[in-house]
């Protein structure tokens, strides 16, 4: 164990002590808007990279730990930031000790790893939040509350190429966020999946396309690429006489709907309204659900079951494109 140079203060007795285990790229994001939070103490940060570890601490005036364990009995609640090969090995133990817990996604590489952190989570009657973090989007949250009974998505999430979670594949890496959303959108089992895929830089797949189709006989495209030479991530959502299209990165909501003709004519006349998103950083808004869900037990937003349902039809979509890819 290595620590940082620390001082607890008697006005942080009370606060919510909390701590990062994983401080790569998107866990010194954690740390630092745990550090800034109200209400909440960063306890500690711990990453097997002493020096990624030290840094993160000191920038923050935390302990600093090389094994997340270190964490265990000083905090009420986690993020879990490692590389998702590690998830099982690193959560199980907050778990069995109740420390509430944001779990990054996917929960763990398999279906049955995941359910069993699931489970062991809701024996343990802890908070876990799996970490979606388009579902904190401003312009995904306002489409959730008004696109009701959507019969067509499609969805475009695309990307240049980064060496950042290069050990899975694009489905998992990112699509398996629009997955995430579609099924939060559409009330209704599926009914078939068909996807298909290539490997371009990486020895995984890195464009994928799946064509999801629900019972209720609603359908969604989506497409997702890491490879591309820019960014593009679009949501368009069709129902019965309107329409809502979402750019995630400018957060235009531009929403167009069939009203009757005031006029009296025979066909209706198209409306179209753009609606003002005030744009926040999806993280800082998920970090903030999680706290008032571990201090008030409501359920998160995106809790593990949901999380585990997410990544069985990601495992369902990596399944088909395998099964057409040339031997």
């Amino acid at each position: 164990m290595t620590a940082a140079t620390y001082t607890q203060s008697e006005e942080n007795v009370d606060k919510l002590r909390v701590g990062v285990a994983g401080v790569g790229y998107l866990g010194r994001f954690h740390a630092r808007i745990y550090a800034g939070m109200p209400g909440v103490e960063l306890v500690g940060v711990a990453d097997v990279n002493e020096k990624a570890a030290r840094e993160t601490a000191e920038l923050h005036g935390c302990r600093a730990y090389t094994d997340a364990r270190d964490l265990i009995d000083n905090v009420d609640a986690v993020s879990i930031v490692v590389p998702t090969v590690y998830h099982c090995q690193v959560a199980k133990p907050f778990l069995e000790r109740g420390v509430h817990m944001l779990m990054e996604k996917p929960i763990a590489p398999t279906y049955e790893e995941s359910l069993e952190l699931v489970k062991l989570a809701e024996r343990a009657g802890v908070i876990f939040q799996v970490g979606h973090l388009e579902r904190f989007n401003a312009g995904i949250m306002a489409l959730a509350e008004r696109a009701q009974n959507p019969r067509f998505i499609e969805i475009h999430r695309l990307g240049p190429f980064v060496e950042r979670a290069t050990d899975v594949d694009v489905v998992t890496d990112l699509m398996i966020h629009d997955i995430d959303i579609v099924l939060s959108l559409v009330n209704s089992n599926i009914r078939n999946i068909a996807a298909t895929g290539i490997q371009v830089l990486t020895d995984h797949v890195d464009i994928a396309n799946a064509r999801i189709e629900f019972e209720n006989t609603a359908v969604a495209n989506v497409t997702a690429s890491r490879v591309s030479n820019k960014k593009l991530r679009r949501i368009r959502v069709f129902g019965k006489d309107h329409y809502y299209g979402l750019d995630y990165i400018d957060q235009k909501f531009e929403m167009v709907r069939a009203e009757p003709d005031p006029k009296g004519g025979k066909w209706p006349r198209i409306v179209t309204e753009n609606l003002d998103i005030q744009p926040r950083p999806p993280l800082d808004t998920e970090l903030e659900y999680f706290v008032k869900s571990v201090r008030t037990g409501a359920p998160p937003l995106v809790n593990g079951r949901v999380g585990l349902e997410a990544l069985r039809v990601a495992l369902l979509v990596k399944e088909k494109i395998a099964a057409c890819m040339p031997v």
